[in-house]
């Protein structure tokens, strides 16, 4: 997909830290809703389409719940509802704030990107999360 000639000129005048700025205050206006509009009533929002279907819980059920539990300072209530996501939240927080710091001061040099190590690891312990936390003896990992 190419870009039209005014959408080329709007990209040249925005600020380089203006995805990331953007970014952040998507998800700060979502903990902010998911705060005030409780997860935890029925209704409120959509049923995972993975538990729907299946019955089982995908790596990122009990997110929304946790988001709430973490907006109201309970951090066990987190824990409770998905470990995962309150053990990625600094790696998260991390990443974004290099994002911020590289578009705000450019690197003169070349950045040193992430090893794939890292990533297959990441992607393996998702995995390998979604897998345990359906079994039997790993019914503490299930939200709630």
């Amino acid at each position: 997909m190419t870009d039209t000639p005014l959408l080329t000129r709007i990209r040249r005048r925005m600020h380089p830290a203006t995805g990331p700025l953007l970014l952040g205050a998507v998800g700060i206006a979502g903990a902010v809703m998911v705060h005030f509009v409780d997860p935890h009533e029925p209704g409120h929002y959509p049923t995972c389409p993975w538990l729907m279907l299946t019955g089982t819980f995908c790596p990122g059920c009990g997110t929304m719940r946790a988001v709430n539990a973490l907006t109201n300072l309970d951090l066990v209530g987190a824990l409770q509802m998905n470990v995962l996501t309150v053990a990625l939240i600094p790696v998260l927080a991390y990443s974004w704030g290099q994002w911020v710091y590289y578009a705000v001061r450019p690197p003169t040099g070349r950045v040193k990107m992430a090893h794939p190590f890292w990533l297959w690891l990441l992607l393996g312990v998702i995995l390998t999360f979604w897998v345990v936390r359906n079994l039997p003896f790993a019914s503490f990992l299930a939200p709630g």
